[in-house]
């Protein structure tokens, strides 16, 4: 532990701020304090928190203490944690990103009350885009979110807040949803760790939809090992939720076990294509990581990519137009530009071409099983570049905005459509000090393989260590 980490616990990993309370080193009460002064330092910087809950978090801190002085281990109690702005709180009014007006929910999100349940403390909202629909962290009502290695750049979306203010160390993790890729691009452009989950595999009660088949929630962390920590919490069968698995959910330590003489799968075309030199160049690192830790990598040929993305903005398109017909309908006026003609154009699609879309889900993850039989995972790109600014991806500036999202958007929608789990982690940095992500995408319920081989992997490259120089 640096001497800087060890004077500011707010830059401690979750697993060792965990650690630290255990021992008594630390009260959750300074934990707390110490992430509170440095997001009031530091959210300002990057729009990244609507607001704070300060007094609430203070609260809890002190119950927290109390209850470790009792004996209490439960696994995140006294850990500050944030989160996006779609999952219910009890009492409170979730803005999805939105400027409609909502009533108060009356319960918790199943996510939420799991870790509420775990002794977690929740912070405050976090800023995302609107309803959830949208790659860059632009919202027209709140304006955008702001990279914490640059805040000139963009931090990815929709889980914009949750991945700039974990990589700003604001918070020790955030839960974020992932539909197409919303947990995945910002982890990569802000430098974090972020797993998309499983369909299925965490309960969606209480969260915002924006499409039925596709969205899933999972965590943003510093490291794997902090993420199977909040995995092991939140995922599980809920009755809530009738599409939520009964499968055993895999335990923390899972992120430990060995993984010499595993396999991983290098596709041979689409995400090898129009790479930056920064992307192309952590993958041949990667490359090399893996086989340092004694984890064979060979080539593989996967189905046609280009027709599971079309497939997967069919699907997305029609279902979140579907949920939001109503309100588009009634009081269009209430969207910002850019997501009310994203939604305008579900429109567009008819059910003939839905239905194609659903019945091919299954044939193309029949094939994407059949070519990566034997590998634990594959290896890609999250995106294929850096984090662009935000002047560039901003569509009311005309220029070539909408070509740009389409190119950061299309390694990743794949694994949505498929239903399969896939794991963010930080792997390399452009000459300019920004980050860039790879992900490992593994079969249905495989969470704690990738969990696995990212964890592996960290501890012997240092990527996820460094800290934005936002301060």
């Amino acid at each position: 532990m640096s001497s800087q980490q060890a004077s500011d616990p707010a830059l401690w990993t979750l697993t060792e701020a965990q650690a630290a309370l255990s021992r008594k080193r630390i009260s959750s009460l300074e934990l707390t304090k110490a992430c509170l002064a440095r997001i009031e330092r530091i959210a300002p910087k990057l729009n990244s928190f609507l607001s704070i809950d300060r007094e609430d978090a203070f609260k809890a801190a002190r119950a927290a203490d109390r209850a470790r002085a009792r004996g209490d281990k439960r696994p995140l109690l006294g850990v500050p944690l944030a989160h996006k702005d779609m999952f219910a709180r009890k009492g409170k009014t979730m803005s999805r990103g939105g400027r409609q007006s909502f009533a108060p929910d009356d319960q918790d999100a199943t996510a939420i009350a799991r870790l509420s349940a775990a002794g977690a403390l929740h912070l405050g909202p976090l800023h995302m885009n609107e309803f959830a629909f949208g790659p860059t962290g632009h919202n027209e009502h709140d304006g955008p979110a702001r990279n914490a290695w640059d805040v000139t750049r963009i931090t990815g979306g929709s889980s914009s807040g949750s991945a700039t203010s974990v990589a700003a160390r604001l918070v020790f993790g955030a839960l974020g949803s992932d539909t197409g890729g919303s947990v995945r691009m910002p982890a990569h452009f802000c430098g974090v760790t972020g797993l998309k989950t499983s369909y299925g595999r965490v309960s969606r009660a209480g969260a915002m939809p924006l499409s039925f088949t596709l969205d899933t929630i999972g965590p943003l962390t510093r490291t794997a090992e902090d993420a199977a920590q909040i995995f092991s919490v939140i995922a599980g069968f809920d009755p809530r939720d009738a599409t939520t698995s009964t499968s055993a959910v895999p335990k923390p330590s899972a992120a430990k076990a060995p993984v010499a003489g595993l396999t991983v799968g290098l596709p041979d075309a689409f995400y090898t294509e129009n790479l930056d030199a920064t992307v192309a160049r952590a993958v041949e690192e990667m490359v090399a990581a893996l086989k340092s830790l004694k984890i064979k990598v060979k080539r593989v040929t996967l189905p046609d990519q280009a027709r599971v993305n079309a497939a997967c903005q069919v699907v997305i398109g029609a279902e979140s137009t579907a949920i939001h017909k109503p309100m588009l309908i009634g009081s269009p006026e209430k969207y910002g530009d850019q997501v009310r003609n994203r939604l305008e154009n579900g429109f567009g699609y008819t059910a003939v071409e839905y239905i194609e879309a659903m019945r091919f889900r299954a044939v193309a993850l029949s094939q994407h099983l059949a070519a990566t039989a034997g590998c634990a995972a594959i290896l890609a790109p999250t995106c294929p570049t850096v984090a662009p600014t935000i002047e560039e991806t901003d569509v009311r500036g005309g220029g070539n905005a909408e070509v740009v999202i389409q190119q950061i958007t299309r390694f990743t929608r794949a694994a949505n459509l498929l239903g399969l789990p896939a794991l963010t982690i930080p792997s390399g940095f452009s000459d300019s000090g920004l980050p860039a992500g790879l992900q490992f995408v593994g079969a249905p319920y495989t969470e704690d393989a990738l969990l696995a081989i990212g964890a592996a992997v960290q501890r012997v490259t240092g990527h996820h260590l460094r800290v934005p120089p936002v301060e």
